[in-house]
């Protein structure tokens, strides 16, 4: 039974170690995986993000691409996990894809109840990706962030799926990027995600205790 109180997952998840490669996840939750990816938060709905689902051994191979060489200890919990997700960032947020997302917002009915809706949010998702491509000049780093909103979201999530996950940025984002031509595509891969079951006699992060800095360093009541 799923446990309704949220709180239960944040402490309770932990980045698995060793994954148990004869237990996969089910047809339904994958689709609850994906819906994760889907639906996450990010700002002013940009959605500046592409993803990777591997599922099959083959596929899960082509990952290690980005991993064989400069970071091998992150290979064989990619192999053994269920499914894996690779994590991408737009390279440029252009007016195409703003009008993408812009057009998938009206099919959705965003913007029946006001038609002017439409027009004010465009300009203000406009007036933020100009803000960031000319005065910060951050946009790549803000997209990026984006795509980690999505990340972290997806981890707790999982979690109340009671699927595990292991969060990985030591992975040689240009191998991935070439293996899977990312960037003809106009993306580039930030962090890969294997998701499955624990390994219980491997994973010893699985028993170790959480460890958080205090309220009293972290959080400010006024």
């Amino acid at each position: 039974m799923m446990n309704h109180d949220i709180t239960h997952y944040v402490k309770n998840r932990h980045t698995t170690k060793a994954y148990d490669p004869n237990k996969k996840i089910s047809a339904e939750d994958i689709e609850k995986v994906k819906e994760l990816l889907r639906y996450s938060a990010s700002s002013t709905n940009a959605q500046p993000w592409h993803f990777i689902l591997a599922s099959t051994d083959e596929g899960k191979k082509r990952i290690t691409k980005g991993t064989e060489e400069k970071y091998p200890f992150n290979t064989p919990s990619i192999l053994n996990a269920s499914h894996v997700v690779v994590f991408c960032s737009k390279l440029e947020m252009d007016d195409a894809h703003l009008l993408k997302v812009l057009e998938q917002e009206e099919k959705d009915n965003r913007y029946t109840a006001d038609p002017s809706f439409k027009g004010q949010m465009d300009g203000a998702r406009k007036m933020f990706v100009n803000l960031h491509k000319h005065d910060y000049k951050d946009v790549q780093h803000w997209m990026d962030k984006q795509v980690y909103l999505n990340i972290g979201a997806f981890l707790l999530g999982v979690s109340t799926l009671g699927i595990d996950a292991t969060p990985m940025e030591g992975i040689d984002v240009k191998a991935i990027d070439e293996e899977f031509g990312l960037r003809e595509q106009g993306y580039t891969s930030l962090v890969v995600v294997p998701i499955g079951y624990s390994d219980a006699k491997n994973d010893y992060n699985a028993e170790l205790p959480k460890s958080r800095l205090p309220y009293s360093e972290i959080l400010t009541e006024v």
